[in-house]
């Protein structure tokens, strides 16, 4: 017979039969008090996200205030799921269109922001009625359980937001089981485009949803009519938040020509001056540890690689003395198309600058990649501005600004970066089906 159902997605499938009928004031209301609990938990929240994934205080403060705001804001949108009617040629019909959720959602989220990636999505699902299983990732499992213990103090019905926690050799096992369970009927993944495609293959057996936000090779186009110190500025914003640990980081840096050798200069000055490598916890600590040993010896590998192909190495480029999972903020020029850190992403505090002469040369390197989630430029050209915002095959564009996911706008990708868009005014239609209802006789 088929097997038994995990605990986790029984409970959340009974719990959906009433959750999907609870009014939507009574929906927002739950999820503006999960709200204000983050807000009232907030340093508590902050310092377990810094002592599992070691980004720095600051920084995961940040985190929390950007991860509340989602609960906020799809408590907003809860009451704003509207159907619609649609009059036909037919006099005695009538047509209408309904929004339903959809069901059970799997939501499998990663260890670069524990909590954001969750409520972001955790925060639709349940503003549009669905119930949710969540499979956090096995470094970062505690802000998960954290927001479980706020929701049951915000008095979220049992089983309408569950956690399933689980080790690194567990985790393929638990992931299958998630995405081919009959009573998931939703899949919602951040993470790597290799397990993405994955998840996508266990999908189609049963034809479930999907969202999808998966790895990006951002570019940060600086031209030649750019504010130098802003572009600067932006560089360092986009590259180095989470110790350039982010699927939105700037991944290449391209240059154009006649503003390379300054924009080299002063972005050098500005990792020695304003980066501090160590622990989280510390005052003044901008940089905290890799996630493991294993993305540190991928950020070695593209430095020696570049290196031994011609690239220069402008400041960092090895392991800092605090420990192994720690290293310097790297910033490398005459790097080439043909190296490893052109072509894949970095994940690290690793910032290679390519040159380049025209701006179709920009866009062309910038759109060779097969993923298309973020990409950055500067430019003080308005029709250039316009070419190029429209031209890079990216899902989000930075223009004059390094940094730019927020709550109100669609965060989402194009190509292999994904499927679908979250927060927003859009990110709830990812958890509602229409229904069309002809009403007949009149």
């Amino acid at each position: 017979g088929r097997p038994k159902p995990p605990a986790p997605v029984r409970a959340a499938y009974e719990a959906f039969c009433s959750w999907r009928g609870v009014s939507a004031k009574e929906r927002s209301s739950l999820l503006r008090k999960w709200y204000d609990l983050m807000i009232k938990n907030k340093d508590d929240l902050a310092k377990i996200i810094t002592a599992e994934n070691g980004k720095p205080l600051k920084e995961a403060q940040g985190e929390i205030l950007y991860s509340a705001l989602f609960l906020e804001w799809f408590s907003e949108e809860a009451r704003r799921i509207y159907g619609d009617i649609i009059y036909t040629p037919a006099k005695d019909k009538r047509s209408l269109v309904l929004k339903q959720p959809v069901g059970v959602a799997a939501v499998i989220t990663p260890w670069n922001f524990p909590s954001a990636m969750i409520t972001r999505k955790v925060g639709a699902a349940l503003a549009a009625g669905c119930t949710v299983v969540v499979k956090p990732a096995e470094d970062t499992p505690l802000s998960a359980l954290a927001l479980a213990e706020l929701a049951q103090q915000a008095r979220i019905p049992p089983g309408v937001y569950n956690v399933v926690p689980c080790s690194r050799k567990k985790a393929k096992e638990v992931g299958e089981a998630l995405c081919t369970d009959p009573l998931v009927s939703k899949i919602s993944f951040t993470g790597s485009t290799a397990t993405g495609k994955i998840l996508l293959h266990y999908a189609a057996d049963s034809v479930k949803r999907v969202s999808m936000e998966l790895g990006g090779h951002a570019p940060f186009i600086v031209f030649d009519s750019a504010n130098v110190d802003r572009a600067v500025a932006g560089a360092m914003a986009s590259k180095f938040r989470n110790s350039g640990q982010t699927c939105v980081c700037s991944n290449r840096f391209l240059v154009q020509r006649g503003i390379h050798d300054s924009f080299v200069k002063k972005f050098a000055e500005a990792i020695k001056r304003d980066l501090r490598v160590g622990n989280g916890f510390e005052e003044g600590t901008t940089q905290g540890p890799l996630i493991n040993e294993k993305a540190v010896e991928k950020v070695e590998k593209h430095v020696s690689d570049a290196v031994s192909k011609g690239a220069t190495i402008e400041t960092g480029g090895r392991r800092h003395q605090f420990g192994k999972n720690f290293f310097e903020p790297t910033l490398l020029s005459n790097v080439t198309r043909d190296m490893l850190c052109s072509h894949e992403e970095t994940f690290g505090p690793l910032a290679p600058v390519i040159k380049f002469d025209t701006e179709e040369e920009a866009v062309a390197i910038a759109n060779a990649a097969d993923v298309g989630l973020a990409g950055y430029f500067y430019s003080q050209d308005p029709a250039q501005i316009w070419r190029v915002a429209e031209q890079l095959e990216v899902g989000m564009v930075g223009v004059n600004e390094g940094l730019i996911s927020t709550v109100e706008c669609p965060f989402g990708g194009v190509k292999q970066s994904g499927l679908g868009r979250e927060g927003s005014k859009y990110g709830i239609d990812e958890y509602l089906e229409l229904k069309y209802v002809c009403y007949g006789g009149l």
